[in-house]
């Protein structure tokens, strides 16, 4: 954090933000709720203003449509050393930084296996792989519940969706870490980073490129061979994004969960009170899991780009600016949340802003819901657990914020 003359400014760069960002966004909420930074670009802070951008259409989630002549040089994302054209890069963009027609038609052929129905016929099979996961961890005693829980549990769940091998799963966890961290903006990143994403990214093509292959020639019941077949169909999908699609998918199917899950796991080890409240509350969850999803936050930032000249509570946005929107200060608001630093699992409304809105609320939303709904009453049903060490250990992510170890004791219930 850096003062810009009198004020408070935000800067991505202090690494307190890694540890524990809630005092520093407090601050900011309170004295520079929409500042520029010194970077150029404006940030946001407010759970009002951060939502009147995501429903406003004037807004755009294609990161490319910044005026760089408004941002510093060292905030511009350098795509000189890329070893993938612009064209293409252009193509491969995710539907999540797309908007329509394209992001209407690629968010369209995806979104049928992610309907409630679809996530529902997937709860016994979560609840088969959490059920073994805490098994062998209990033959352990002493585990770190990343590794053995949070992880594994949302990779099985959509590699089983898009039917990935169960023996081509250990190599996904170094590539994903890998474009996880890449988002967080290139000036916060070492030449090796930058290098480890472009690495990830170009393992995951050559992978899923040798698996569409397969599922042209032998389709299956899974989400690779209904793809695979939209885009034989003609326009409505290109190889490249269908590539882009599948990595997607793969990786934003379980990144944010594996931080919902194990920040919620320190959260309630933290606050034991709310434990009961939890395990009280069998027959319905949801709201247990929006809490969670409010206060953990896994998704810390998210960005859009004004597209015409624009005013939020009193402030002009310029065409081109861009507006980063601090999603984990917005979700601990006090005009939005009563007492918002404290976990209450009773909390009777949540209207937090984890999964995003309007045209881009995730996709997988509804799977990462459930997954945590299932896991987290199992778990704490299930056994004890008791903190190895009372410091969270959090990986230097900023934008997808998630512990990078979970040391823990876990005994069997009695």
């Amino acid at each position: 954090m850096s003062r810009g003359g009198q004020q408070l400014i935000y800067d991505p760069r202090d690494r307190n933000f890694v540890v524990d960002p809630y005092p520093l966004y407090q601050r900011l909420r309170s004295e520079n709720p929409i500042h520029k930074s010194d970077l150029g670009f404006r940030v946001v802070t407010r759970h009002a203003d951060c939502l009147s951008i995501l429903k406003d259409r004037r807004f755009s989630s294609n990161g490319r449509r910044a005026d760089p002549e408004l941002l510093k040089p060292e905030a511009i994302r350098n795509i000189r050393d890329s070893e993938i054209p612009i064209e293409i890069q252009e193509e491969m963009a995710p539907f999540l930084f797309k908007d329509p027609p394209d992001h209407t038609r690629l968010r369209g052929l995806v979104a049928k296996a992610f309907t409630p129905r679809v996530v529902e016929s997937l709860r016994d099979s979560v609840l088969e792989v959490a059920d073994r996961l805490i098994d062998e961890s209990l033959a352990v005693g002493t585990v770190d519940l990343v590794e053995s829980f949070a992880y594994p549990l949302p990779v099985a769940i959509i590699s089983e969706m898009l039917g990935i091998p169960v023996e081509d799963r250990a190599m996904f966890k170094k590539w994903s870490e890998a474009l996880a961290r890449g988002l967080d903006p290139d000036f916060l990143l070492t030449e090796d980073l930058v290098q480890m994403r472009m690495n990830g990214f170009l393992s995951f093509i050559m992978y899923f490129t040798g698996l569409i292959e397969e599922r042209r020639k032998d389709p299956r019941q899974d989400l690779v061979s209904l793809l695979v077949s939209v885009e034989e169909e003609g326009d409505k999908l290109s190889h490249p994004e269908l590539l882009s699609t599948l990595i997607l998918l793969l990786v934003a199917g379980h990144e944010t969960t594996v931080n919902l899950l194990s920040g919620s796991i320190i959260s309630l080890l933290q606050n034991p009170d709310q434990i009961e409240v939890l395990l009280g509350n069998q027959d319905d969850l949801r709201n247990s899991v929006e809490e969670l999803l409010r206060f953990v936050s896994p998704v810390q930032w998210t960005g859009r780009v004004a597209t015409e000249k624009t005013e939020v509570s009193g402030e002009i946005f310029a065409p081109g600016e861009f507006a980063l929107m601090l999603i984990g200060s917005a979700n601990r608001d006090p005009d939005a949340f009563s007492d918002p630093e404290s976990l209450n699992l009773a909390r009777p409304e949540v209207n937090h802003l984890g999964f995003g809105f309007g045209l881009h609320h995730c996709l997988g939303a509804p799977l990462a819901r459930m997954e945590a709904q299932v896991a987290l009453h199992l778990i704490f049903s299930k056994t004890n657990l008791k903190l190895v060490n009372n410091e969270p250990i959090y990986k230097d992510n900023l934008v997808l914020r998630g512990l990078a170890q979970l040391p823990v004791t876990i005994t069997r219930a009695s």
